[in-house]
């Protein structure tokens, strides 16, 4: 080896030593703040699937007629609302990029059109959920579980007004890595939730067990007293001290609407795509019978349930690296990326092993059935198993948001999630050879997940890279 290649290797060598030092104790300090934030983003998320758990609970100690009703309607429900909220979500990136350039005087205007666009969102999915035929009418089903459906999503549509502000608000904060005001009110809605719940549909508060229906009522209480305190913290709160977002009102302003569409839309419709390939099984599988769908439902509950872990610190990754690039941060950047991506597959690797283990105590909780219960036992390994690559998928997903690389992702997740999960799930329930009933969906949702986490990784990648070379 010549002279000058040797000390071309030297140099080369110390350049890689010094960039490994640096990023080490920056990988470490990025997963530290990923848990510090992740966490009670986790709590808040949970309250608000425990919202969901708490209907399937009360619901299953009624009858398999109420729980298939909210089965489908509450699949129906969160269909609608996510994919609305997706959209509102392009708050959470346009908001972390203007923070990490440290141009926060802009922060309040940006969630004042939020604001206005969720007002306007909720004209089309009002509609939707008071007219449900379009989508009830695919698939058929027992004549009084349509009547219960059609009844909770027009009582529902009520509060859709305050969940749409209130979710606005909830990717401001954590865009700004402000999280503990949402568990706050998170655990306090949860609370409430379950004993409102619990006395209207079980007890009979209001003269009589009113099932679903007060299921329904708890949900539009809950979701209008969330709106108004989150209202009341950005008026008097920290966040309200700082960025003072009540005072100086915009009217509706065409070119952040804009970008926020631009961003937005195609987060909604991944959100749309992601959350039906698991809540539209219930209307699939609706012929098969009551049974199998609360069956089934109980199992959505428990995955939803750990979809939080990934999903709190994919939404603090979001966060995190989109301030980072905003204050054209690399190194940190690909810190939170790498720590994200290795804490959410671990942590959710270790959740799908303690679900397989805990099967039969959690599955009590849900329903005295003994039919009910086989079935959902029968389906529990499919969500242990998924859970590594749910991890991945999920953290890259969002870290891509962080880039405000949307729309390329929305074609992944569609491939993935209806391609392979629902129609590849509906060949397989229905005319697979044997058939594999409701099992065949879950399997289906593996083979989705894995291929989206393939696909959605080496995008990333190229991404990061992108956006390297353009600063």
């Amino acid at each position: 080896m010549s002279q000058i290649n040797i000390v071309r290797f030297c140099q080369s060598t110390a350049a890689a030593i010094w960039r490994v030092r640096q990023f080490v104790p920056m990988f470490f300090t990025a997963a530290r703040g990923l848990l510090a934030h992740a966490f009670p983003i986790l709590i808040a998320q949970l309250s608000s699937i425990g919202m969901m758990v708490v209907d399937t609970a009360v619901l299953g100690h009624v009858s398999p007629l109420e729980l298939a009703a909210v089965a489908i309607g509450g699949g129906i429900h969160v269909s609608v609302v996510f994919a609305l909220v997706g959209i509102l979500q392009a708050v959470a990136p346009v908001v972390a990029h203007l923070h990490g350039a440290k141009r926060d005087d802009e922060v309040a205007g940006v969630l004042q059109q939020g604001f206005w666009l969720a007002l306007l969102l909720t004209v089309p999915g009002v509609l939707f959920l008071t007219h449900p035929g379009a989508v009830l009418g695919i698939v058929e089903m027992d004549a009084a579980v349509d009547a219960k459906v059609r009844q909770y999503l027009g009582l529902l549509a009520w509060g859709l007004p305050a969940a749409l502000c209130y979710r606005t608000f909830y990717a401001f904060c954590n865009a700004l890595g402000k999280p503990r005001v949402l568990m706050g009110i998170g655990l306090f809605s949860l609370a409430l939730h379950a004993v409102l719940a619990w006395g209207l549909a079980l007890q009979g508060w209001l003269g009589e067990p009113l099932g679903v229906v007060g299921c329904a009522i708890s949900n539009i209480v809950i979701g209008w007293l969330a709106c108004l305190s989150g209202a009341a913290y950005l008026a008097w709160g920290p966040l309200g001290r700082r960025y003072r977002p009540f005072s100086g009102w915009q009217w509706p302003r065409w070119t952040m609407w804009r970008e926020l569409v631009r961003l937005g839309l195609p987060m909604g419709l991944s959100n749309l795509v992601e959350i039906t390939s698991f809540t539209l099984v219930s209307l699939f599988i609706a012929s098969l019978g009551a049974t199998v769908v609360a069956g089934h439902r109980i199992i959505a509950n428990i995955s939803a349930l750990t979809y939080m872990l990934p999903l709190s610190l994919a939404i603090a990754t979001m966060a995190a690296v989109g301030q980072a690039v905003g204050g054209r941060e690399r190194l940190r950047a690909h810190a939170t990326i790498k720590a994200g991506l290795i804490l959410a597959a671990g942590l959710s690797t270790l959740a799908g092993l303690l679900l397989w283990f805990a099967t039969a105590p959690l599955v009590a909780a849900y329903t005295d059935d003994p039919a009910v219960r086989a079935i959902a036992t029968s389906l529990v390994i499919y969500v242990a198993i998924y859970q590594f690559f749910d991890a991945l998928q999920t953290v890259a997903g969002h870290a891509l948001r962080a880039y405000r690389v949307t729309f390329v992702p929305m074609l992944v997740q569609t491939f993935c999630f209806w391609g392979v999960g629902l129609l590849g799930g509906a060949w397989l329930c229905y005319r697979w050879q044997p058939a594999l009933g409701v099992a065949g969906f879950w399997l289906a949702a593996v083979i989705g997940l894995v291929l989206a986490a393939a696909l959605l990784l080496p995008l990333l990648y190229q991404a990061v890279k992108a956006s390297e070379s353009s600063s």
